[in-house]
């Protein structure tokens, strides 16, 4: 019988508008079409990957996505280009390992299902702004390595939370009044104004 070896993984990384931000993609999909932000080690219980990452002493927080972790590092820790090297080897070695990324069943414990679903009791100008949100603005800002989730409407005002990269990046709150704010109002009339809700 011919046993053929685990996939080799390739792992590349990009620069995302925030300068603590890195973004490292893999030719394997890590959590298909859902993303997951991970703020701190506290919690990261549902992902052993990233309860991993965060035993270097450099990682701040982790955001898993379709096919690539966007990983915030300390403030006090040097350049990127000192620790990118051990990140990919490491990301490489785990995946290739066939380590578990993402335990579904302590995400629905947790219920941090992405907030742009559109349920069954939306209204009409929610449902617009998640539609809007998961065509538009999941595109771009996953280019980036972030996210953004739906959090409430309520008399003209979104209220959306920044993760990944997008969270304390320096240009999110352009991107947030003058791209998202913008293209709302535009298309959504009821929209008045969208804010940021902090962590």
């Amino acid at each position: 019988m011919i046993k053929t070896g685990n996939t080799i993984v390739s792992i590349y990384t990009e620069m995302t508008p925030n300068p603590e931000t890195m973004k490292f993609v893999a030719n394997k999909l890590l959590y298909p079409g859902k993303s997951i932000d991970f703020q701190d080690e506290r919690s990261a219980g549902p992902s052993p990957l990233a309860k991993e990452l965060f035993s270097f002493p450099f990682i701040k927080s982790v955001f898993i996505a379709s096919n690539f972790v966007t990983l915030t590092k300390t403030p006090d820790t040097g350049d990127w280009q000192d620790v990118i090297p051990t990140i990919k080897q490491f990301l490489k070695d785990y995946l290739e390992n066939g380590g578990p990324v993402i335990n579904e069943e302590e995400v629905a414990q947790l219920k941090q299902e992405s907030g742009n679903t559109v349920a069954a009791d939306d209204d009409d100008v929610v449902k617009r702004i998640k539609e809007l949100l998961e065509n538009y603005v999941k595109p771009a800002v996953e280019m980036d390595g972030g996210a953004i989730q739906f959090r409430s409407y309520k008399e003209g005002i979104v209220n959306l939370m920044l993760q990944g990269s997008c969270s304390g990046c320096p240009s999110s709150m352009i991107t947030l009044k003058a791209g998202i704010e913008g293209m709302m109002k535009r298309m959504i009339p009821e929209v008045k104004e969208v804010v940021a809700e902090a962590e």
